[in-house]
């Protein structure tokens, strides 16, 4: 059986991107010339999505469905690990001889996220699953210092836990239903009907080993740990990247299925999103360490995800899918700030580190601010979008405790992301705290995040109508 190329084109270049790292290395390792060749590699494959645009939708074997929603999560996971990329080289740059390895792994990971966003097979999901998980095993431990190293076997330990629960639930959907194809599962569980309990079985233990990459509550335990202990760009990653195809899956999978006429399943995802909104907004406030805080506040996102991932109305895939690109924007902004503004031998995670930071780089305490504001759903931001659409979904199909919950949670947000923007214009600067900003790649970097994230906010009409255009299908 010939395997159709044309439609996954972006997935062979950045495979290829890697081999071609891998081969250049074992003869000559540059770091220039390794950023170069992954940033070359990544724009090529971006520019490839509007090529086959024309040829979607497309099933790849049974295991991938390439269509609309495909390639615009491609696209949103290429350019996020292009602004990873471009954070990383003045981070990396005097740390190691030569970090090519940690381009390499992150073009895996990359792929790996890109796979997820294609799948409609259960073979696809996990394959995608794990090549996105082995990397991020490495990168998070690339500096080898003891912290990081920690993170990394806490992320190891926990996702080897999750993935068995994973496999579990599949081989159950397996034996009850005999296919581990998206679209034959949904078509086969509506004719099986809700009470069937190995079904239902199954599918929460699927939701346990997805909650865990999503770090939802309770499966949330190694967020704070490895957002803290991994180095600043791939925490990025990790939040971004690796949380919004994990998500995209979650969306594909149950695009077939009501989860309204299954009172369980429905009862088990609104009560993690309650809890996952109040556990992250609340943890925060005692935070002292700004890549902690943005944990629990990513927790908290994901939760608000949730409420419009619940409806059933039109607004379900365009209100999950913009706020998703606003949470891409406004997370790599912030954690963007924090890598410039890292040192060598840590990074500058500490909230003391950040005290009068206007007085010092008010450019870049500008950005954060704006990036923190629209985190907190802040007019003029993309956030705000962003939370407009998810209320509106969650209104829309009357899920008024989640919408309510939404709110409330959101003004608890708003605290703490004030009391971090208090102290860069109020505080007076440490003695003895110096912050080194790299702005080479950074600052330009930084800048087009935070255009993008004010005209997402003031004119988002382009970005809307290309979401409402994209054809979710479960392949």
């Amino acid at each position: 059986m010939s395997i159709p190329l044309m439609p996954i084109l972006p997935l062979i270049v950045v495979s290829a991107t890697s081999v071609v790292i891998m081969l250049v290395v074992a003869c000559y390792r540059d770091h220039r010339l390794t950023h170069v060749l992954t940033l070359t590699g990544l724009a090529l494959a971006f520019a490839t999505l509007p090529a086959i645009s024309s040829q979607v939708p497309a099933q790849v074997t049974p295991l991938f469905l390439i269509d609309g929603y495909a390639l615009f999560y491609s696209g949103l996971i290429l350019l996020s690990a292009l602004v990873v990329a471009l954070l990383s080289y003045d981070y990396l740059e005097g740390r190691r001889e030569d970090p090519a390895e940690y381009y390499i792994l992150l073009l895996i990971a990359t792929l790996g996220s890109m796979v997820l966003v294609a799948a409609s097979h259960f073979a696809s999901f996990f394959l995608g699953l794990e090549v996105l998980s082995i990397s991020l095993y490495a990168l998070i431990a690339y500096d080898r210092r003891p912290l990081m190293a920690e993170a990394a076997v806490k992320y190891l330990v926990l996702a080897a836990a999750s993935a068995s629960f994973l496999l579990f639930g599949m081989a159950l959907v397996y034996a009850q239903l005999g296919t581990m194809s998206f679209s034959e599962i949904a078509s086969k569980l509506a004719s099986a009907g809700a009470t069937d309990l190995v079904c239902v079985v199954a599918t929460v233990m699927i939701i346990v080993g997805i909650g865990f990459k999503l770090a939802l509550v309770p499966f949330h335990m190694w967020t704070p740990d490895v957002y803290q202990g991994a180095p600043a760009p791939i925490t990025a990653f990790i939040a971004t990247v690796s949380k919004g195809a994990v998500f995209a899956l979650l969306l594909r999978y149950f695009s077939g299925m009501d989860l309204h006429a299954y009172g369980p399943l429905f009862a088990i995802f609104t009560i993690i999103a309650i809890v996952s909104m109040f556990a992250g907004n609340l943890l925060a406030l005692f935070q002292t360490n700004i890549k902690r805080l943005l944990a629990y506040s990513s927790i908290a996102h994901l939760g608000y995800l949730l409420v419009a991932f619940l409806s059933s109305g039109p607004l379900r895939v365009s209100a999950v899918t913009f706020y998703l690109v606003a949470y891409f924007v406004m997370t790599l902004g912030a954690f963007g700030v924090v890598t410039v503004l890292s040192g060598k031998e840590n990074d500058a995670d500490r909230i003391e580190e950040y005290h009068g930071l206007f007085t010092r780089r008010p450019g870049l305490a500008g950005i954060f601010t704006v990036m923190l504001l629209s985190l907190a759903g802040m007019p003029l931001t993309a956030g705000f979008i962003g939370k407009f659409y998810l209320v509106a979904a969650g209104v829309g199909s009357m899920l008024w405790l989640l919408v309510i919950t939404l709110l409330v949670n959101s003004a608890i947000g708003l605290f703490y992301y004030l009391r971090v923007i208090a102290v860069m214009f109020v505080r007076e600067p440490e003695p003895g705290v110096t912050l080194p900003a790299r702005l080479l790649t950074g600052g330009f970097v930084l800048a087009a995040l935070f255009v993008i994230l004010i005209w997402l906010g003031v004119y988002p009409t382009p970005l809307l109508e290309m979401i409402q255009a994209i054809k979710l299908g479960a392949g």
